[in-house]
């Protein structure tokens, strides 16, 4: 265990270290301890930052940046943040409609200046920003499998246009916009151009502007490559094996759907942002109202939650959760966060083995901190075509 943010108080400090040593609890009552499961599941390295009345309540790095290497795990180690970049993506967007700038109902081809969208014969309506962000427009390619370090990296015209060197497919429309949701990081894609095309500047530069330095974000980039000064903070990533990534972790010129790179203090700084924004209390970035939107469901979604711009949402009352999870190339990163009440958390690893180990830690940080739990959502019609 290395640098960390230690809780104020002493009750803090329980919790802190009731998750710890007992993350699960086996058939024959013997707890294991947060390290005996990272060594279950081959997982080198953990990052995580905790969310109570508000505030951030402590956070902590436990084991390995890279396996077999000394260097720990600290509070200030980088992660990939793998689909949760899309809820900062979303959070630059509204922003600027909230400036007025851009239009969450409006075609985005009135934005694109350099790349449209192209038209397809599903296209009945349009592709809309609102449409983009919650996953309704119809758009290809889910994900993004990233690129070795030494390999041509792509531009984002040829991923858009699915030219080598790109290693997906054209981005483009593929079943009717407005009717139905199908998860797509391609949609994300054509947002970054639109963020390009309006800012007239890099994508790393307007999300620091936008997002991250409002913030105060200062441990996160979306920057790919990753410079030389924040490589040497960041975690390796690894494969289910145990295993690291070649190159250690791969590049993900999709920035906006998959390319921040960050770590759960900063990314709790992010999402307190927006719990206060909705319970009225001092905040930085989107209004109130704009943050209601951000968090109203326009469609069912799948397993995940309902999806609304940006966010995957649980659920309704004080037990009402939101947030994203995400996995890249030896990365698996996930972040909860009740609506009411600002508890919350965020959860990283540098493995593929992640996912597991971060549902064993959300059912225990929930029985801990006694959050509410989730009451079944009234149903609601799907407002995507609004």
């Amino acid at each position: 265990m290395s640098e960390s943010i230690t809780p104020t108080n002493q009750l803090g400090q329980e919790k802190k270290e009731r998750i710890e040593t007992a993350v699960m609890v086996t058939r024959n009552g013997r707890p294991r301890s947060l390290h005996e499961r990272m060594t279950d599941y081959t997982i080198p390295g953990v990052s995580l930052a905790m969310i109570n009345n508000y505030h951030l309540e402590w956070a902590c790095g436990y084991g390995v940046r890279k396996m077999g290497e000394p260097e720990r795990i600290d509070s200030e180690t980088l992660f990939q943040a793998c689909s949760i970049s899309k809820v900062v993506t979303a959070s630059a967007v509204l922003r600027l409609v909230e400036a007025g700038r851009l239009d969450l109902d409006a075609d985005v081809n009135l934005f694109l200046k350099s790349w449209k969208v192209p038209a397809h014969q599903a296209q009945q309506s349009e592709v809309t920003i609102r449409r983009l962000l919650s996953h309704t427009a119809g758009i290809s390619v889910p994900w993004f499998a990233g690129y070795h370090r030494e390999q041509d990296i792509p531009t984002l015209h040829e991923i858009l246009n699915g030219e080598q060197p790109s290693n997906t497919p054209e981005i483009c429309v593929v079943a009717p916009p407005g009717e139905q949701f199908q998860y797509a990081g391609g949609g994300y894609c054509i947002l970054q151009q639109l963020l390009i095309d309006v800012m007239q500047q890099p994508f790393p530069t307007l999300m620091q502007e936008l997002v991250l330095e409002p913030l105060d974000m200062t441990h996160s980039t979306y920057e790919q490559p990753l410079p030389a000064p924040q490589a040497k903070m960041a975690a390796s990533g690894h494969r289910k094996s145990g295993k690291p990534v070649a190159g250690n972790w791969y590049v993900y010129p999709e920035m906006a759907a998959a390319g921040l790179w960050t770590t759960p203090t900063d990314l709790a700084q992010f999402a307190l942002e927006l719990q206060c924004a909705r319970a009225e209390k001092p905040h930085r970035l989107l209004s109130t109202q704009m943050v209601k939107e951000l968090l109203t469901p326009q469609s069912h979604g799948d397993a995940r939650g309902d999806m609304g711009l940006g966010v995957f949402v649980q659920g309704a009352g004080p037990g009402a959760r939101f947030g994203h999870p995400g996995d890249n190339a030896g990365f698996t990163s996930c972040w909860v966060s009740l609506q009411q009440g600002g508890q919350g958390c965020v959860l990283m690893t540098n493995s593929d083995n992640g996912g597991s180990l971060q549902q064993e830690l959300l059912h225990t940080i929930t029985q801990v901190y006694a959050w509410p739990e989730i009451a079944p959502e009234k149903n609601h019609e799907g407002q995507n075509g609004q």
